[in-house]
């Protein structure tokens, strides 16, 4: 799978952003049919000069929704939170 498939779109909430501040560590939004080699790929691809130390994924399951006729669920989406090695950062 291509980088950019992976990996969807940064995760900021004030969790991931203070994860970021202590811990080096980064939120994305990835693919759901991706793993953690895949994740880590992609990761060296968009940027290569950093070093990513730890990969931890979860799923976080739709939530069901109101719609005009019923009920639907939204879509689960799948969470990768990045650790890089200390001193490194992501930029843009």
């Amino acid at each position: 799978m291509d980088a950019y498939r992976i990996i969807k779109r940064p995760v900021i909430t004030e969790k991931v952003t203070r994860l970021t501040e202590l811990f080096n560590t980064y939120g994305f939004e990835v693919d759901r049919r991706a793993n953690k080699i895949q994740i880590r790929q992609a990761i060296k691809d968009l940027w290569p000069d950093v070093t990513v130390t730890k990969i931890t994924t979860r799923t976080r399951k739709g939530k069901p929704r109101r719609v005009r006729t019923g009920w639907d669920h939204s879509a689960s989406i799948k969470l990768a939170l990045v650790t890089l090695a200390e001193g490194q950062t992501i930029e843009g």
